[in-house]
Order: structure tokens, then sequence, then C-alpha cells
């Protein structure tokens, strides 16, 4: 399959893996810098390879064999994203970027070979789950978004779901990172804003933000 093939069934799934996310052509569209019109067409011509169902105004959903596909790139870019993590210390960007290139030029047998060397990780450096060979997520995801945090309880960062520079940039000035604690002092539901304490420092992060980093309640 093509990288564009592969590029757009990987969108798909991110996105579905997003509530807030949903996967019409037009935000898939957005999300590879393409437009919709192109999307469309891309959908209907992987429709037709039953790689996904498509429904005129409706959002667009894998078939299994979509799925498949989907699962097998995302295991690859993560696998290379725990690797550049581990061996060059990569910021979360920096290694973002080189497995969108590197995902589409490795076999499942060096895949493999990585995620044995790793010792067979379960989440990549961004707290994303880590599909096993068989393109199946063997972790049970309990994370809530921050913005819908509670308010006194304190929590770990599970993921970083974002692909954003800045927003990595801010997050790795601030340390929110994936496994520090943080406490929810405050959720300003009007202004959609939520003030956390971080290290004794307060952060007041607005909703564009807090959608974007997970966490997990401590002794839930």
């Amino acid at each position: 399959m093509s990288i564009a093939i592969e590029n757009f069934v990987k969108a798909i799934y991110n996105n579905n893996s997003h509530n807030a996310r949903n996967t019409k052509p037009g935000n898939i569209a957005k999300k590879l810098g393409i437009s919709s019109a192109a999307a469309t067409d891309m959908a209907k011509k992987l429709a037709a390879k039953d790689l996904l169902h498509y429904e005129k105004y409706q959002e667009l959903q894998l078939t299994e064999k979509g799925k498949k596909m989907a699962m097998n790139i995302v295991r690859k870019h993560r696998l290379w994203e725990a690797f550049l993590f581990k061996m060059f210390d990569m910021s979360l960007h920096d290694i973002h970027k080189e497995a969108e290139l590197l995902e589409h030029q490795t076999s499942d047998l060096l895949a493999e070979k990585i995620s044995a060397y790793l010792g067979h990780p379960k989440f990549d450096p961004h707290g994303d789950p880590i599909p096993n060979a068989d393109g199946k997520i063997t972790t049970v995801d309990t994370s809530v978004a921050l913005s819908q945090a509670i308010e006194t309880k304190t929590y770990i960062i599970s993921r970083l779901t974002s692909d954003d520079k800045e927003f990595f940039e801010f997050c790795a000035q601030h340390k929110l990172k994936y496994g520090n604690e943080v406490t929810v002092t405050k959720q300003f539901k009007k202004n959609k804003m939520t003030e956390l304490s971080v290290n004794k420092n307060t952060i007041l992060l607005n909703e564009d933000f807090s959608t974007l980093i997970y966490v997990n309640e401590i002794n839930q």
C-alpha cells in the first residue's frame, strides 16, 4: 500500500481513538493537510478496497481489514518513538516526526526486533499503548482528560495526545510529562480552564490543552 493510504487509514484510527475528534472526510483532510475533496475521493477508493465504510455525510469507519492495517502502522510508529526516545533522548515532538517517516519503511520483522530490544514495551513515550504483533492492545485504558478530572484529586499523567511542537514545549517547560503527578486544584467550567499544581507550581490550562492531557487517578 502507498504511504498516502497508510496515513489515511492511520488518521481515521487515531481520530476514532479520541471521542472529541470525528472521522468525517473534512476532519481527516485537516489532519493530513489535504483538501476535503481529496479526502472524499480517497475514502471512496479505500471503501472499494474494503478498508473502510463510506457513506456520504457520515463518519468514516474502518473495516476489520482496515483496522488490521492501521494497527500495524501504529505499532511501528510507536515502537520507533520508544526506540528514538530511549537511544537518543529526543524531544516528544521530534520522535513523532521521525517515526512518521520510519513507520512506512519498517518490515514486520524489524518491528519485532525493535520491540524485543526494548523489552516489548506496552506504551510509547507519549503514554499511548503499543499494539502487540497481533495488532491487539492488551492494556486497559482508565484515563480521563484533565478537563474532566475532579478538583482536589491527584493524578498521574498517562498520555499526551498531540503532535504539536508548541504543546510539547509547554509540557516540557512545566513538567507535564508522562508519569508525573499533578493535582487538580480548580475546574473553571464556565471559562473552560483547569488549574493544576505541579511540583508546588500553579499552572492554568485552557481547554485546548486540558483535553490533550490524559490522567489516571492515584490509588483509584
